[in-house]
């Protein structure tokens, strides 16, 4: 009699044991993991670059004829807003300085003068473009274009009052570049890109005058340090 009771307390001690089972392993198991979320479509993220590279420009007689040469280098640097995967929008100054020689022209070709003189070309640029490809690329190539206010001036230590040359012109831009990620917060970026500032001489101006050349634009090719995400 008492081996039974016995053997009916375990019975119901067993049936108890296995009703909790199920309540102890759900109290224990780790909680679902929460549902992924975007990879930051909707952030805006603030960057900054420094940027050097060379310019052609497309009055290249008359740069020829006053510094030597139709091209030279540039360096400047920026800042840059990410919006979203895919939307940038760019903000940058930079500048070309050069030395050369006041010219006077005649029958389309150019004689110094003797007057050394200073060139130098300021453009201030804000730009919009996309980004192509995943984020999480380590190589992100992008398009994009804008507007530039281009400051020239051309002075000479000696010069005449009125010789001295000084405007600011405003102008378009086409670029085209890829970035690659080198860590979290460090890219390098490549760039080529398309100037135009017509009608930028507009007033009498050595020999951009004399050659008939108006437009300051011309190929832009740079290289960017870029710090940020």
């Amino acid at each position: 009699m008492r081996a039974g009771r016995f053997a009916g307390l375990i019975h119901v001690a067993a049936l108890a044991a296995l009703a909790a089972a199920p309540s102890d392993a759900q109290a224990q198991a780790p909680p679902p993991p929460a549902p992924a979320t975007s990879t930051g479509e909707s952030a805006v993220r603030v960057r900054g670059f420094f940027e050097v590279g060379g310019r052609t420009f497309t009055a290249s007689k008359s740069f020829e004829a006053v510094l030597g040469s139709s091209s030279g280098a540039f360096f400047g640097a920026g800042g840059e807003v990410l919006i979203g995967r895919n939307l940038f929008v760019s903000f940058g100054v930079s500048r070309f300085q050069s030395d050369g020689e006041r010219v006077v022209v005649f029958d389309d070709e150019a004689f110094p003068l003797g007057i050394a003189t200073t060139v130098k070309v300021v453009p201030i640029e804000i730009s919009a473009g996309w980004r192509f490809g995943d984020p999480q690329r380590s190589v992100i190539p992008y398009l994009g274009g804008g507007l530039a206010w281009h400051k020239y001036t051309e002075t000479s230590e000696f010069a005449d009052s009125g010789d001295d040359v000084e405007f600011t012109k405003a102008g378009f831009q086409l670029l085209g570049g890829a970035e690659w990620r080198l860590g979290r917060w460090f890219g390098i970026a490549g760039e080529a890109g398309w100037m135009s500032v017509p009608d930028a001489f507009t007033e009498p101006t050595g020999a951009a005058a004399a050659f008939g050349e108006d437009d300051l634009g011309g190929a832009v090719f740079r290289v960017k340090v870029v710090i940020g995400r």
